[in-house]
């Protein structure tokens, strides 16, 4: 990921923090056929296993990422944030002297590491419990997989592969207007933070 150094976010609980808070990746491997296979999936994030944390999650098992990946060879899950389309007009520079064009603001966090299956029942299982109690925190009444009858949730077992992702390198970009003066900074985030779109204020408020 090109990161210039005004936008590098090289602090490992940022980088997790911001994995737990947008938990849905695209995970990016070589295929063996010398193209390279995408899906979209859930990952939660094991803090405390390896150096950077391990990601897991699972793909249903007729997908042909499975399949297709290069055994061995390097993935990246792909964390996107909120991001937004910042328009020169909101520069207090940009009406002194013309001199500015249009950017996007965003924040994004890449995990690399090499992608391991697995599927064991019950590390299945356990991997599901983990999923799911991540995403139901907070609810008043949380689901819990064992809500399902036990035999409806081991014939759902069969349909997936579990992922991990023991996570080698990990690079955080904030691209946030960092690089402009205080004023513009100011100016952009004051237009983002009014706009209609809730993105776009998700934005502003990163900014803040």
């Amino acid at each position: 990921m090109y990161t210039p150094p005004a936008y590098a976010e090289e602090r490992l609980e940022v980088q997790h923090a911001f994995i737990r808070a947008h938990g849905f990746a695209t995970i990016v491997s070589p295929a063996r056929d010398g193209g390279v296979v995408a899906d979209h999936v859930p990952l939660v994030l094991d803090a405390g296993a390896g150096a950077y944390g391990t990601l897991i999650g699972h793909f249903a098992r007729a997908n042909p990422h499975v399949a297709r990946r290069l055994p061995g060879a390097g993935s990246v899950a792909i964390f996107h944030g909120p991001h937004a389309y910042v328009t020169p007009s909101w520069y207090p520079n940009k009406h002194e002297t013309g001199m500015d064009v249009p950017t996007w603001n965003y924040v994004a966090v890449h995990a690399h590491g090499v992608l391991e299956t697995f599927d064991d029942p019950d590390a299945l299982l356990a991997m599901l419990k983990t999923l799911t109690a991540h995403h139901e925190a907070g609810r008043a009444e949380p689901w819990h997989v064992e809500d399902a009858p036990d035999a409806y949730i081991r014939s759902q077992l069969r349909a997936i592969v579990g992922v991990r992702i023991p996570i080698a390198q990990i690079e955080g970009k904030f691209k946030l207007s960092q690089n402009r003066t205080a004023r513009d900074r100011a100016g952009a985030k004051a237009g983002l933070a009014a706009s209609e779109g809730h993105v776009a204020r998700a934005v502003a408020a990163l900014m803040e």
